[in-house]
């Protein structure tokens, strides 16, 4: 099998990329539907229904059972394997389609379908936690200084600004509003520009990133421009050579 040029290579690259980009539109599109029928049916329980033990709106099944967390399946008895693999056939049956995971509460055996069931509630404690959290954080003025903008093109060739911390060595959105299209796109690349504050707090005028992504994409499709010119001399050359073979034979 020919070895595939560096063109190619990119070329497959950008193809993946893109069927990517379109799968992560697919799933979102579907969680982003699943998320509205939850809201429109009343399908997540409330703090006092779910202490009330009242069962999972998604699939029927008790939110906890209060039988204890499986222990490693090392650990389990002959009985108690068999009685988790039919827990286990019984759920990857119910939700073969569902592509979204699996979650339980702690203390339980209960497995829940991450599409299918709404999480359980927070309850006062953990609100009064995350409060605590939140509340410790560092001032808005403090966190713009850790702040880092980062192109993204979308499945639509639009190029669109995320903001995100410094210490993100990449973008894990997949899929973002595209404000021209004014549709959820998915992500094809992403590329760090830089601060995304200036040191007084005020956010940088995006036509001074612009150019520098623009700068970027020239260098590269000149170089692009240069490999191209190369191939083309050398295949030149090589029917130079063959036309000079045919017409020294007798």
């Amino acid at each position: 099998m020919a070895k595939l040029t560096e063109e190619q290579k990119r070329q497959r690259a950008a193809k993946r990329a893109l069927r990517s980009a379109l799968d992560a539109e697919a799933d979102d599109r579907r969680r982003r539907e699943q998320d509205e029928r939850w809201k429109r049916e009343g399908t997540c329980l409330s703090w006092v229904e779910y202490v009330a033990g009242e069962p999972c709106r998604g699939c029927g099944e008790p939110m906890q059972d209060g039988l204890g967390d499986w222990y490693p399946l090392m650990k389990l008895s002959e009985s108690e394997k068999r009685e988790y693999k039919e827990a286990d056939r019984r759920f990857r049956e119910r939700h073969a389609d569902c592509r979204g995971g699996r979650w339980s509460i702690s203390g339980s055996r209960v497995t829940h379908c991450g599409f299918c069931c709404p999480p359980p509630p927070m309850g006062p404690k953990q609100l009064e936690k995350l409060a605590r959290l939140l509340a410790s954080w560092p001032s808005r003025e403090e966190r713009k200084k850790d702040l880092d903008t980062w192109d993204l093109t979308l499945r639509c060739d639009h190029v669109v600004p995320h903001i995100q911390h410094r210490e993100h060595s990449h973008v894990s959105a997949r899929v973002v509003d595209c404000p021209e299209c004014g549709e959820r796109r998915g992500v094809v690349s992403s590329e760090r520009v830089g601060p995304a504050y200036r040191d007084d707090g005020t956010i940088r005028e995006r036509a001074a990133a612009d150019r520098g992504r623009l700068t970027r994409e020239l260098a590269a499709a000149e170089a692009k421009l240069t490999r191209q010119r190369k191939n083309a001399a050398a295949t030149q050359r090589r029917i130079a050579e063959l036309q000079e073979e045919l017409g020294s034979e007798p």
